[in-house]
């Protein structure tokens, strides 16, 4: 029974080590959590999304300076009550990596924010309101590339009372 414990604890070791090391080899962007945006009926109002990517990272910026590269881009799809409008994206790093000596790319890393306009509607009922969308990047270490991904994003949208005229 003894063995059986050792060899167990051996193989937990084994594998707790080896995802570990998977997640650090392994690009990603997530979304950082924020409040709800709160908006008045028949106005507008900011929403700031941040995003992070892992250390050791970095995605092409909305302009990467190369056609080869792939932007990242944000798609947002709101509910009929809200509107989304003037999508804004950082200026992105200028670094030069090994794999293009020859050219400073674009880039994001660590946490980057973007920007867009949250419009409702003068009639649009008090309530809150989800919007989803994605974000659609291509993340890259100093060495190489990585395929294309995509991170689902959302936050929502408070709509409180419009102003009296």
């Amino acid at each position: 029974m003894k063995r059986i414990s050792i060899a167990l604890a051996f193989v937990l070791v084994l594998v707790g080590s080896a995802l570990a090391q998977n997640a650090n080899t392994q690009p990603s962007v997530t979304i950082v959590p924020a409040d709800p945006v709160v908006v008045r009926a028949g106005s507008s109002s900011p929403a700031q999304l941040v995003f992070r990517v892992n250390s050791g990272f970095h995605i092409n910026s909305n302009k990467p300076n190369s056609e080869l590269l792939i932007p990242t881009s944000l798609k947002l799809s709101p509910p009929t009550e809200v509107m989304i409008a003037g999508v804004k994206y950082p200026a992105g790093e200028q670094l030069v990596f090994p794999f293009s000596p020859d050219e400073k790319l674009s880039v994001y890393s660590g946490d980057f924010k973007v920007s867009a306009l949250v419009r409702a509607a003068r009639g649009t009922p008090v309530g809150t309101y989800r919007v989803h969308g994605e974000l659609k990047y291509q993340a890259c270490n100093n060495r190489q590339c990585f395929p294309p991904k995509t991170v689902p994003v959302f936050f929502d949208v408070r709509i409180a009372k419009g102003s009296r005229r």
